[in-house]
C-alpha cells in the first residue's frame, strides 16, 4: 500500500513539473527580452552618464564639480535628506508599531494615507504646498505678515521631501512585524519591561534590517526627488537648487557635460544604493533563516 501511494506522489509530482516546465524557445525568447530591457532601459543610460559626463577630460569634470552652484546644491541636498529622512524613520516606526501591534478605530485609513504620496503625482504634491503657504493660499498672508518664508525657501524643500518619502520606511517595517505578531512584546511586559524597554530590547533588534532597507530607500529619493521640489524651490540659484534641479538647469543652459557631470554623483548614489539594498537583503535573509531553524 505504501509503495503504491508513493509511486502516485511521484507520479503527481513529475506531472505538476511537467505541466509548469516551458519549450526551450520561450524560455530564452524571455530571456533575451528581459535583458534587452536591462541593457537600454537601465544599464546603457548608466553607461552614457559617465561617457557623457568625461568626454572633455577630467579636468572639465572637476570644475563642474567644484563650481560654486554645484556645491550650493550638494550642500542643500544632504540638509534635505538630513532632516527628511530621521523624520520619517520615527513617523515609520511609529505608524508601523501602531498598524502591526495594535487594533483600533481607523487603522485602516492610517494605512491609505501612508500610501497616498505613492498614489499622488510629485508635481500635485508640491502644487499642494504652494495652494498652502503660497500669497494666495491659506497661510500665505499670516506668514507674510510675520516674515516667516515657507515657499520658495528650504523649509518648503524640506516639507515636500518628507511627504513624498512617507511610505518607504513604514512600508518596509509593517509587513515584517504583522508576521514577527505581538508575542514577544507581551512576553517582555509580562516579565515586567517598560514600553521602552520592549521596543530596544525586543522590537528593534528584530526589525532592524528592515529598517535599514527602508532608510537606505528613503534617503536614495529624498536625495533624487525632483517633481516636488521643483514646484517649491523657486530655481534660486545657489540657494534652493538641490542636485536635480541644477542637473536640468545645466542642461537647460547647453552646458551638457557638467550637467552629466553632476549627474553622475546621483548615478553613484544610485550605484552605492543598490550595493547596500542588496547587502541589507542578504543579511535579513540570512537573519530570517536562523530564526526558522530556530523555530523548528
Amino acid at each position: 500500500m505504501s509503495l503504491v501511494t508513493s509511486s502516485n506522489a511521484l507520479a503527481i509530482k513529475l506531472q505538476s513539473r511537467d505541466s509548469t516546465r516551458e519549450p526551450t524557445w520561450v524560455r530564452y525568447t524571455l530571456l533575451t527580452i528581459a535583458l534587452i530591457f536591462f541593457l537600454s532601459c537601465l544599464i546603457l543610460p548608466l553607461i552614457l552618464v559617465f561617457v557623457e559626463a568625461f568626454r572633455q577630460g577630467i579636468n572639465v569634470y572637476f570644475n563642474a564639480l567644484i563650481n560654486p552652484d554645484t556645491l550650493s546644491a550638494v550642500k542643500l541636498t544632504l540638509l534635505t535628506a538630513a532632516i527628511a529622512v530621521p523624520l520619517n524613520v520615527v513617523f515609520g516606526v511609529a505608524a508601523a508599531w501602531a498598524v502591526a501591534k495594535f487594533q483600533f478605530r481607523g487603522k485602516s485609513i492610517l494605512t491609505t494615507l501612508i500610501d497616498l504620496p505613492f498614489s499622488v503625482s510629485p508635481v500635485i504634491a508640491g502644487l499642494m504646498l504652494v495652494l498652502i503657504f503660497g500669497m494666495q493660499g491659506w497661510f500665505g498672508p499670516w506668514l507674510m505678515d510675520h516674515d516667516i518664508k515657507i515657499l520658495y525657501a528650504v523649509p518648503a524643500i524640506v516639507l515636500a521631501t518628507v511627504f513624498i518619502t512617507v511610505p518607504f520606511v513604514a512600508r518596509e517595517l509593517i509587513p515584517l512585524m504583522e508576521a514577527q505578531g505581538t508575542e514577544e512584546e507581551e512576553a517582555a511586559i509580562v516579565l515586567g519591561a517598560s514600553g521602552w524597554q520592549t521596543f530596544r530590547k525586543v522590537t528593534l533588534p528584530n526589525i532592524k534590517w528592515g529598517l535599514l532597507y527602508g532608510v537606505i530607500l528613503c534617503n536614495a529619493r529624498a536625495m533624487g526627488e525632483f517633481g516636488a521640489v521643483s514646484v517649491v524651490s523657486g530655481h534660486i540659484r545657489g540657494e534652493t537648487n538641490t542636485l536635480p534641479l541644477h542637473v536640468e538647469i545645466l542642461y537647460n543652459e547647453y552646458t551638457y557635460s557638467a550637467a552629466f557631470a553632476v549627474a553622475s554623483l546621483l548615478a553613484f548614489l544610485a550605484i552605492i544604493t543598490l550595493i547596500l539594498k542588496t547587502w541589507v537583503e542578504i543579511r535579513q535573509e540570512k537573519q530570517n533563516n536562523r530564526n526558522d531553524s530556530a523555530v523548528s
